[in-house]
């Protein structure tokens, strides 16, 4: 068994997390590699030295088949370390280090059973849909893939036209500040805020949801997950924000982006006791008197 640590620098690392994750390793006898960043957190933080050997950089490389990513901080930190796994069909599980969220799962408090459940292959995965958008960002062809959004926005005060086409049909021209495409797990990011709907992470389906529309009869829609959804972008400014998960990049007035169901997906542990509605519950305070 191998665990592939992740996390961030400006995440919330504490001495005594840190501590309990490497005790459970060693504890389990696992094989392990730590991504620099965190690498050196861990070494000044703990005074524990990360052999060059169990490092990795901004990819994780080809590892064994027995593999689990353990990302240590919050939503945004998992997200980041699903783009390091290079499309591997490799588990990753979340150990939240603030509050509870939708992506990483597991609470600090439970760091030692994470462990133990992955040790004693007792670790429950579901399979989660990726977005794979292709198209000229950043000045070259380029194909990026995101778990939970593609967001096209204005760069500046004018406001932007996108033509949405959807498996080759004209749908509609939205004016405004942009175009939202999530996965049903990405419902509850940035389509939620700007009034899209929630969907269960496990359904097969794209949402379409339009940012600060100047026609306010424009709708969030939801797609088949088998549509192929192409924008064409129109902005005075020539540029406009293109945002995959948590990657900013640009493109050019003109740009065309083709966005469908990537070809993999991410295997996300989710713990026994658990559940998204249990999360979804808690985080929106459903059933809870505040009058």
């Amino acid at each position: 068994m191998k665990i592939a640590l992740f996390s961030r620098p400006r995440a919330e690392l504490r001495i005594d997390d840190i501590d309990r994750i490497f005790s459970a390793i060693e504890k389990w006898g696992m094989d392990y590699t730590v991504n620099e960043e965190f690498a050196e957190s861990v070494s000044t933080l703990t005074g524990r030295n990360i052999p060059a050997t169990n490092r990795y950089g901004q990819e994780l490389g080809e590892q064994p088949a027995d593999t689990v990513m353990v990302c240590y901080g919050g939503d945004g930190t998992l997200l980041e370390g699903v783009h390091r796994l290079g499309g591997q069909a490799i588990p990753v599980v979340g150990i939240n280090s603030g509050h509870l969220g939708f992506l990483a799962l597991a609470p600090r408090s439970e760091i030692a059973e994470v462990f133990a459940a992955i040790a004693e292959s007792r670790l429950s995965v579901e399979a989660r849909s990726m977005l794979s958008v292709e198209g000229e960002i950043d000045g070259s062809q380029q194909r990026l893939y995101a778990l939970n959004e593609v967001a096209v926005q204005r760069l500046g005060a004018t406001m932007i036209s996108v033509d949405i086409r959807i498996d080759g049909k004209h749908t509609s021209s939205t004016n405004g500040d942009g175009v939202i495409l999530s996965t049903p797990t990405g419902s509850t990011a940035y389509s939620l805020s700007a009034g899209g709907p929630i969907i269960a992470p496990t359904c097969r389906c794209t949402v379409l949801t339009p940012l600060s529309p100047h026609n306010l009869t424009m709708r969030p829609v939801v797609v088949p997950d088998t549509s192929l959804v192409e924008l064409h972008i129109h902005t005075r400014s020539n540029i406009a924000s293109i945002s995959v998960d948590n990657r900013t990049f640009e493109v050019k007035d003109g740009a065309v982006l083709r966005i469908k169901s990537a070809e993999h997906t991410i295997l996300l542990a989710v713990p026994h006791n658990i559940s998204f509605y249990d999360t979804l519950r808690n985080k929106m305070m459903w059933g809870v008197d505040v009058r």
